[in-house]
């Protein structure tokens, strides 16, 4: 299971990192931080160069910290917020990806939420440092913390007033 466990967090964690890198720089195919700011001014997004930065810094540090498995519910949180961001955005399209759908964020959403439920598994730094198990209520908290933060998001930055939820 800890092996499992790893594997789910090295590929989850720098995954979200390599997208936070690419939101900031021209690494890892990305259109740098003015190419970020391009594009969340598309997506209707206020800010700029700030929201990219934030964004990105968002998931670079929550990418990480999940990749490594230290503060795995923190980690979780941070990853789940900057993910219900980029699934409201995506929304209007449906489900699939294949039609710039949501499928891919809420994998990544159930996934943090699902390790921050299992904990980060016997190789990660949590129990390195003896933070581990984490009660069960830290799974919990980190999906609501997550899943408001990024909604809380979305409707202070994003110009329309309500989020493109609705289907409309």
């Amino acid at each position: 299971m800890d092996t499992g466990i790893l594997i789910l967090r090295l590929l989850v964690g720098l995954l979200v990192t390599g997208h936070g890198v690419q939101k900031i720089s021209s690494h890892l195919g990305g259109r740098g931080l003015e190419g970020g700011a391009e594009e969340f001014r598309a997506d209707g997004f206020r800010g700029g160069v700030l929201t990219a930065l934030a964004a990105g810094g968002g998931q670079i540090g929550s990418g990480l910290l999940l990749a490594a498995g230290v503060l795995t519910p923190l980690a979780a949180t941070g990853v789940i917020g900057v993910m219900t961001v980029a699934l409201t955005v995506k929304w209007r399209h449906g489900l699939w990806v294949q039609n710039d759908g949501y499928e891919y964020p809420l994998v990544l959403v159930a996934t943090a939420a699902a390790l921050a439920a299992t904990g980060p598994g016997a190789w990660s730094l949590d129990e390195v440092l003896g933070l581990t198990p984490y009660p069960l209520w830290w799974a919990a908290l980190a999906l609501v913390v997550g899943l408001g933060s990024g909604l809380l998001t979305r409707l202070v930055l994003h110009r329309s007033a309500v989020p493109a939820i609705s289907g409309r």
